[in-house]
């Protein structure tokens, strides 16, 4: 990567990159910013890359280096959340095969990650105790998580379609592996489409939306913390700005204020 930077640079210029003064490596980042598409991320491994190459190849000061070149500060994305009904309109309407709707009804009822989702065994499933264990998640960690009622009926119906052996949702192509990411992401896509709901990202978007809708039904963040899997109850804090419920107890200054209606 830092070889392919050092390379994009001296085409730029069609001169060797030690004979530019810090002038123009600076505005070369300029270019970077207002005249590609590149996203912040991307321009931050170009600056990493020159940075290496002037301090470290080329034994330029470094503070005078991080000068020319300072790195670009990420955007903040928060996630996107499906409301109750938009999610049992998903799953109702969004999927002709039993497999991805019995897939993203699990996905949602028990806030799995999607990785998380796609290796789960059929010893996973723990319905007499009403609990699915998460092996090996995010961290290489093991976890439980809650199984809902209706997923039990749900998963007993799929198994008798199916009869899977290991994996619980095996692969389309080899059943000795397990579904693939790549493949529900496609589904997931095709199902928002059919059920006529906006985009707001990939599956992930089921596990937000279950984390969110625990905090509106007043579920205490500690228990969603261990049922997400999250090391730190900040990352948990995150689902907070999405709760309806949440935003509902704050009141807002402008309606403590009384106004005469204006005349039509």
């Amino acid at each position: 990567s830092y070889v392919g930077v050092v390379a994009k640079l001296a085409k730029h210029y069609h001169r060797s990159p030690d004979l530019l003064s810090d002038e123009e490596i600076r505005q070369y980042l300029y270019h970077l910013h207002t005249e590609t598409e590149y996203a912040a991320s991307t321009i931050n491994v170009a600056i990493n890359g020159l940075r290496f190459f002037y301090a470290t190849v080329l034994d330029r000061p470094l503070k005078q280096i991080e000068y020319c070149l300072p790195r670009f500060k990420k955007p903040v994305r928060r996630p996107q959340a499906y409301s109750l009904e938009e999610v049992h309109q998903l799953l109702e309407k969004g999927f002709i095969v039993p497999k991805y709707r019995t897939f993203f009804m699990t996905l949602y009822g028990c806030g799995l990650r999607i990785n998380e989702a796609c290796h789960l065994k059929v010893r996973d499933i723990d319905s007499a105790r009403k609990l699915v264990r998460v092996e090996q998640g995010k961290g290489k960690k093991d976890r439980y998580t809650i199984l809902p009622a209706q997923l039990i009926e749900e998963l007993r119906s799929y198994y008798r379609t199916y009869r899977p052996k290991v994996w619980l949702f095996e692969g389309t192509k080899d059943p000795q592996e397990p579904i693939q990411d790549r493949v529900v992401q496609c589904a997931f896509q095709r199902g928002l489409k059919r059920a006529g709901l906006p985009r707001k990202g990939g599956p992930h978007s089921l596990r937000h939306s279950w984390a969110t809708h625990l905090i509106d039904s007043g579920t205490p963040l500690h228990i969603i913390k261990r049922l997400l899997g999250h090391s730190s109850v900040t990352t948990t804090l995150g689902y907070i700005h999405m709760s309806k419920k949440t935003l509902e107890t704050v009141g807002n200054p402008l309606d403590s204020m009384s106004w005469n209606q204006p005349s039509m």
